[in-house]
This record gives structure tokens, sequence and C-alpha cells, in this order.
């Protein structure tokens, strides 16, 4: 099949359930699977010009993005390694650059391998998800912890603080381990969202001591071997040191400029292996991973998780704190870095040295950024502009097509759409709407009174990624749609479609009959 006889890839259709247990990812052209390659070449462009100039976001990067199964963006830019300690540039002779299969330190998003891995200790039985923690731990139990649940760890609603200083309050690996046991809870277990390190560290004891095994052993049996990833792990050997992205410059510990060893102080205070950082990986073994969660545990003809294990870890149970939305381990519909692929079952997560994660079921979508903004310093600044780039630049790849006839209208900030003359009295003003709109955007939905204009609806937020269909009475004499706001999370914005006006059986007014039923300012026909 040619490019041209592919249909567009919608966006607006959400699909339930996984992708199919044996896609596998596989390199080709965006247009073969219907993705617009020119967002992705956009998108790959931003990440492209943050590495560039005296200063850069981050020296090296590499993006990937795949929608069903299929690899359209790949690109490795900048330096892997460009500083010689805090300040000083190697010569460019000397500098590393950046490739496809630069090992990146995720960070935080070790914590998915580590929620992974509690997930199949549950499946296999030794670990109840609604059970005290310290059923398992007892020693868990000090200072008031023995009511927070394993859920509650990895939901980040246990109550724990966000973070100790292990590796300078303590002075060895058991010692440190007491004290994350040893806590005392900031609040009660389930009162509060904190993000906290130490609830998956607590995790990472808790099943090393339910399975008997090191928690890099169980993520090489749980994940990297059945998935056959062979870059992805802890603790990399000299071996591959020269494909590891560097990381920060650190004199207190004093390290130097940090390679192939973990740069979580903290996680490199316990081995290298610990329960919220420590995970080595490239962008292809990630997206792997990925695409195993996409197609509900499953690939390459391999299981890790059943698809029941990872429906809970797609399923929004925090409700009770909105703009917190977690599952078993993954942060679910965050905007700051989805950008236009947030949705309700949107997944991912984020690590500190400038890693990001974004999968998305509804489009059978990935959107990967592997960065090592910390190198040589942690103080270059917010990297979240070049994640939502990525995440949204594959969004945008994607069709918002029209539900009816040739094509919808998409609204510009600022723009309106007004039917033309109607006449007085009542009558019902029918449309399809599809928003996906940031804080402080919206689409006000008016008529004209005679005096003025007036609301009848204001459409706001992302609703739930499909058209809507809604009906709405009215008595003035015109109908308008007006865009407000500009969103800073990459939304996709409002579109209209299906308009009509009648009165009784009379139709007024039919958006898909003829043409001059509308006038558009700032406001732009998109087509199938």
């Amino acid at each position: 099949m040619s490019a041209e006889t592919v249909p567009r890839a919608r966006f607006d259709q959400p699909r339930a359930g996984f992708a199919a247990a044996g896609t596998v990812l596989r390199a080709g052209a965006p247009e073969l699977v219907g993705v617009d390659p020119v967002p992705v070449g956009r998108a790959l462009g931003v990440v492209r010009g943050f590495t560039g100039g005296a200063a850069p976001l981050f020296p090296g990067a590499v993006t990937l993005m795949a929608h069903d199964g299929v690899v359209v963006g790949h690109e490795a830019v900048g330096w892997a390694v460009r500083h010689a300690d805090g300040g000083s540039e190697l010569p460019v002779d000397e500098r590393v650059p950046a490739a496809l299969d630069t090992i990146f330190d995720l960070a935080s998003i070790s914590k998915l391998f580590t929620s992974i891995v509690v997930v199949r200790q549950a499946e296999l039985g030794r670990v109840g998800i609604e059970r005290p923690v310290a059923e398992y731990l007892p020693e868990f139990a000090a200072a008031g912890k023995g009511a927070i649940t394993v859920r509650q760890l990895l939901t980040h609603t246990s109550g724990l603080a966000a973070w100790l200083p292990l590796w300078s309050g303590w002075p060895d690996r058991d010692s440190r381990i007491k004290a994350v046991m040893d806590v005392a809870p900031t609040s009660a277990p389930g009162a509060n969202y904190l993000y906290s390190d130490l609830n998956l560290i607590t995790l990472g004891v808790l099943v090393e001591r339910v399975s008997g095994m090191p928690l890099d052993a169980l993520v090489r049996e749980t994940i990297t071997e059945p998935l056959g990833l062979v870059d992805t792990g802890y603790n990399p050997p000299p071996e591959k040191l020269d494909r590891i992205a560097a990381t920060e410059f650190q004199a207190s510990p004093p390290r130097g400029v940090v390679r192939g060893s973990v740069h979580d102080e903290n996680a490199w205070s316990l081995g290298g292996v610990a329960g919220h950082a420590g995970v080595f990986s490239t962008a292809r073994e990630l997206a792997v991973l990925g695409q195993a969660i996409l197609n509900g545990g499953a690939y390459g003809g391999r299981r890790i998780l059943s698809e029941e294990s990872v429906t809970g870890m797609l399923t929004n149970l925090t409700p009770e704190f909105p703009g917190n939305a977690h599952g078993l381990g993954f942060e679910l519909d965050t905007r700051w870095y989805m950008g236009a692929l947030s949705a309700p079952r949107t997944a991912g997560h984020t690590g500190f040295t400038g890693t990001t994660m974004v999968l998305d079921p509804a489009s059978r979508s990935i959107a990967l950024l592997l960065t090592n903004r910390v190198h040589p310093s942690r103080d270059r600044g917010s990297i979240n502009p070049a994640r939502r780039a990525v995440a949204s630049g594959l969004a945008e790849a994607l069709a918002v097509g029209p539900v009816r006839g040739r094509s919808a209208w998409r609204g510009d900030p600022g723009g309106t759409l007004t039917t033309k003359a109607l006449p007085d009295g009542p009558k019902v003003l029918r449309f399809s709407a599809f928003t996906d709109l940031d804080a402080g955007e919206s689409v006000a939905v008016q008529e004209f009174d005679g005096s003025g204009w007036r609301d009848l609806r204001v459409l706001t937020g992302a609703g739930t990624r499909a058209w809507e269909r809604i009906e709405l009475p009215m008595t003035g004499t015109a109908a308008r749609w007006v865009r407000s706001g500009v969103g800073a999370n990459g939304a996709r914005g409002g579109y209209v479609d299906a308009i009509e006006v009648v009165a009784g059986r009379r139709v007024l007014l039919d958006g898909e009959r003829g043409t001059g039923e509308v006038t558009a300012s700032g406001w732009r026909p998109v087509d199938r």
C-alpha cells in the first residue's frame, strides 16, 4: 500500500483496549501509518534547536516517536559528553556525539521498572497491592506507618516525605535503608498526594524481601530478559562507557563528571541499585518497554504482565487529587510534559537527568525524549518546553478530522466563527465540538440577542478526545463561536463541525450544504 492510499491516523477517535500483543517496533516512513511528517519534523527541529549555541538547554538528546508500532521519528543530536568539568568545555575533537544507541541515565523513570516488578510480584501472589507494607517489612511499621499500603506507595499517597539526604546523613547502605524504614510520615496515609523517592526505595526493599532476589536481578528477570533488552539495567559495565551520556559534575560528593554511574546521590550511595533511580537505557529499548505496555503487557511473543495488571497501571487511582492522576506507578494525564498527547489514560514519567516517556494508548503512540540536561550542571533551567514539543508534535501529526462532510473548523486564539443572520424566535442550535484546551483557554458559544452577544455555553478542558454533539436552545438572530486564551501546554485547541439551526421541522441552517452559511475570522477549515 502506498503512502497516498493510507488514511490519516486519527487523534479524535480514541481506541479502547490495547494494541495487538504481536505489535513490535519497526522503522518506517510516517506516511505509511497515516502520520503527517511535517509536525514530526518540526518537533525534531525544536529539540535540535535546544542543543545549539553556547549555552544550550541540554548538550545532547535522542528523540523517538512511534505510532502503531512504526518508529516515525528517531534522531540523535548534540553531545553525549561536552564538558571536562563544571564549566570547561572539551575541545570539539574530544567530545562524544550523541548517537541513536547512546545510553542515558533514566533517573526517576527507573520508578516504572520498580513498579512493574511490584505488580508482577502481586501476580505471583507474593504481594497484595491493598495490603499494609508492614506485612512484608515489619520494620516499616515504625513511627506510625503500620497502615500504609503497597498501593499508597505506588500512587504517592503514603504520607512519606519526598526525600532524605541518605548519601550524606548516614554512613552505609544498611543505615540508609534503616533511615527509610524509621522515617515518620508527614501526613496520614491517603490524606495527600506527595511525590516521594522514599515510596519507591521502600518498594525496592519490599520486592527483594518477598522474592529473595536483589532488585537488579528482578528487573532483569521480569523486564529486560523477556523483552530482549541488552542495554537496559543498573550499573552498566565498563565496556559500554563510550556509549553512555555524561551527567553532572559533582564536587559534593567529590565524583567529578559523572558518567556510567547513577547521577542520583542516594541511589549511588545505595550501590547504584535502588527503587527510585539507577536504571540506564537507550531510547530504542525504552520504546520496546513502552510498546509492551501499549500491547497490554506483551511484546515479541513474551508476556511481562497480564492485561489486567497493565489496566491497573493505566487507571487513575487518585481521583481525589485533581492534577495528580496516578496509576500503579505511572503518572497519567500530565499535560505539562505530555502536551497534546495528554488524555485520561496517557501514561508516562520523567527523570531529573532530563528524560521523558509518554505512552498514549488512545492512539497507540510513544513519545520519548532522552537528554543529559544536568551535564555539567543541574542549573540549566526547565526542559519542559522540549518535552511538550515532542509529545505535541506527534499529536499534531495525527488528524482531527470532520465528523460529517468534507471539513470542520479549527479556531485560532481570538478567532470567531459566525452564522448567517437567523430569524428571531425560538430555535435549536446543534453542532459537534472537539475540545482539547489548556487551562485559560475556552470556546464560547454565543447568540446575538439584539443588543449584544451573550454566552449560551463555554467549552473548556480537554474532554475525552472525542467529538461531542451539542444541542442548545436559542432565540437570537445569530450564533458564533469565540476562541479565547493561549495555553502553555500544547493542547490541540477547539474544533466545530456539522452546524445546524432548526425551528421545529424547519431547517434554518445546515453547515454541510452549500457555502456562505458561516463567516470565519481566525477559524480555519480542516479537511479529512
